[in-house]
């Protein structure tokens, strides 16, 4: 109807008449997000603040880091297609409920991982996917061959951003908050984490000796690459000891991104790693969720 609102015109009038708020919010705002993207995350951290009473405007806090960390596995997962375990699936389309994405891709979802996508002129997040003809992506399975050097340079200016962090910490060791220094040398360099968790008992391909163990997974990605992995008894306990693990990642003269074999769902995949030059036990965790479309892995399942 002529003259109504649109969603993006409410939520501008909004942060117009709450000018503090419009700014806060506009510094989670990642380096490599188009306006279309960052509009729609934009309106997903509004929309879910108030399900998180401890959230302060302004102030670091660990609801605030569960927020940002929902809010870009909903993004990848709408823009990308990415796939990750069925509660953080549930979860995020609970919390997306009643978005308006103009011109999102749609993406064709198998048992096992994504076939393709096309696009729509407008979808509403919790809206079916069934039905309808797809187009067929013409993007090879997982990362594509050059994406290590167009990674690189952010994560060289993030291996610095944590080197400066440290020596102003005094050195890597038990007592830091791990993870604290990792988001916030993130968000210095215009980009934020995203974090999934998964009880260890819904996990296969864990080390020996973890399969048996109650307790949580955390695996932490900034701009899709796999950065670490922790394991503990709580959500918290996990995403501290993948934050620490990720930090002496950065312990070395350098990192580098590169694609290296993981499994995920039970399957070999390509995936983006950042490493160090330090020499590694052969093999990586099995991965929780794969930012990449993988047509093998439907082609395996059939």
């Amino acid at each position: 109807m002529a003259g109504e609102k649109s969603e993006e015109d409410t939520v501008s009038e909004y942060l117009g008449q709450n000018p503090e708020l419009a700014q806060w919010v506009d510094t989670f705002r990642s380096y490599s997000e188009s306006n279309k993207q960052w509009v729609a995350r934009r309106e997903f951290l509004l929309r879910n603040m108030e399900a998180f009473p401890t959230l302060e405007h302004g102030v670091p806090s660990s609801s605030l880091d569960r927020l940002l960390s929902l809010s870009m596995v909903w993004a990848n997962n709408v823009f990308l297609g990415c796939c990750y375990p069925q509660a953080v699936m549930d979860k995020i389309k609970e919390m997306g409920d009643g978005i308006v994405v103009q011109d999102a891709p749609v993406h064709k979802t198998t048992k096992d991982g994504i076939q393709g996508r096309g696009k729509r002129s407008a979808t509403t997040e919790g809206e079916s996917d069934s039905g309808g003809k797809r187009a067929k992506s013409s993007r090879k399975s997982g990362p594509l061959p050059q994406a290590p050097a167009e990674y690189q340079p952010f994560f060289n200016r993030l291996y610095k951003a944590v080197a400066w962090k440290l020596v102003s910490a005094g050195g890597f060791g038990p007592n830091l908050d791990h993870f604290e220094i990792l988001r916030s040398c993130v968000e210095s360099c215009k980009e934020t984490m995203a974090c999934v968790y998964v009880p260890l008992k819904d996990i296969t391909g864990l080390p020996a000796g973890r399969t048996q163990k109650e307790g949580h997974v955390c695996e932490i990605r900034c701009q899709t690459v796999y950065i670490g992995t922790g394991y503990g008894r709580d959500e918290a306990a996990a995403k501290a000891m993948a934050s620490k693990e990720a930090l002496k990642v950065f312990q070395g003269r350098k990192v580098t991104v590169k694609i290296c074999k993981r499994k995920y769902n039970g399957k070999d995949v390509e995936d983006l790693v950042l490493l160090d030059e330090q020499p590694r036990s052969p093999g990586f965790p099995p991965a929780l969720s794969y930012p990449f479309q993988d047509e093998q892995l439907e082609e395996g399942s059939s």
